[in-house]
């Protein structure tokens, strides 16, 4: 797609670094308890032997990032994303989630991920992490005029890893509810959050919509705070809406929301840095880069992988800017 306009490409710009900024916002916070009183800020460090710096992403960036890059050069070859993800986890990154690290071992070349991941959720029970949502944030820029397109491809890409029902659906609507934001979203008016997520259902599989509908009610519904534990891919969905359908959009400046909203995100606790990736890709869909506070924005940071050279906020901009064009 090109020839969007500025406010248009604010958004989309703005889906990868909210993203990016609640992952790197999160990461510190991560399985960490937290005091009600401490102010969430770009801290750093986290629950593992690797501490992250200040503002740097993590591995649900990283991954986003993967699938980023090939969208930028005109693809959606889902081999060559599972190469990347493949030479990502050849890296051997900091931080990687189980169900990740399962099929990404197991798998010798990109086209065995998709039936590698299948059998994971035959052969587990708890096969519905929440790795794939993730990595949503750059999906609906590779067809933002096409939402057929956008749903499909949401889910082949979710399974290169994450093949179950549950995180194909939630990819699918996240996707879309991102690709609506994006498209529709206009600054001085209101933006129905609920409907942009519950129009994404007729692209689910038709015997899963009555139930993701349901979840879309609870999660409206809220508290937020329900929403603990969110390694589950529903949980972490439900968490990120939450958060953001339950903080009041201020009055007097309202673009404050996207900052508030991923302030409630990580107050859920847990696996803060997803929920508030997942949360960030919808808040800078709709409230665009401008809305993303200068400073936490200037501490974005992060590689591609383990040893890579690091990336910023700004070639993250290049590489959304290069995934409007037209496919191949």
């Amino acid at each position: 797609m090109t020839g969007v306009d500025d406010a248009t490409f604010d958004r989309v710009v703005g889906a990868v670094l909210g993203s990016a900024t609640g992952d790197a916002l999160g990461a510190g916070y991560e399985f960490l308890p937290q005091d009600p009183d401490q102010e969430i800020a770009m801290i750093g460090g986290g629950p593992f032997a690797h501490k992250w710096a200040k503002g740097e992403w993590t591995d649900d960036t990283q991954m986003a990032v993967a699938i980023l890059d090939v969208i930028a050069t005109g693809s959606t070859d889902l081999e060559e994303i599972g190469a990347n993800f493949l030479a990502w986890h050849a890296s051997n990154p900091y931080d990687m989630g189980n169900q990740t690290r399962s099929v990404l071992s197991t798998a010798d070349y990109p086209e065995e991920l998709t039936a590698i991941a299948n059998a994971y959720v035959d052969a587990n029970e708890r096969s519905a992490g929440n790795g794939g949502l993730m990595r949503t944030a750059p999906v609906a820029l590779a067809a933002l005029d096409d939402r057929v397109e956008i749903a499909q491809l949401a889910g082949s890409i979710a399974s290169l890893t994450h093949a179950h029902p549950d995180s194909v659906a939630a990819c699918v609507l996240w996707s879309l509810a991102i690709q609506e934001a994006i498209t529709t979203a206009e600054p001085d008016q209101v933006f129905d959050w609920e409907a942009a997520t519950r129009n994404g259902l007729q692209h689910v599989a038709e015997d899963h919509r009555g139930r993701w509908d349901a979840l879309i009610t609870e999660a409206i519904t809220g508290p937020p705070g329900l929403f603990n534990p969110n390694g589950y891919v529903v949980t972490a969905f439900q968490a990120a809406l939450s958060a953001i359908v339950n903080t009041p959009v201020p009055s007097e400046q309202p673009a404050d929301h996207l900052r508030e909203a991923l302030v409630a995100a990580i107050r859920i606790k847990d696996d803060t840095d997803t929920v508030a990736a997942i949360a960030g890709a919808l808040l800078g869909a709709r409230w665009g880069t401008g809305a993303i506070p200068e400073e936490w924005l200037n501490l974005v940071h992060g590689d591609r992988r383990r040893g890579s050279t690091q990336i910023t906020a700004g070639d993250l901009e290049e590489l959304a800017r290069g995934a409007l064009q037209p496919r191949e």
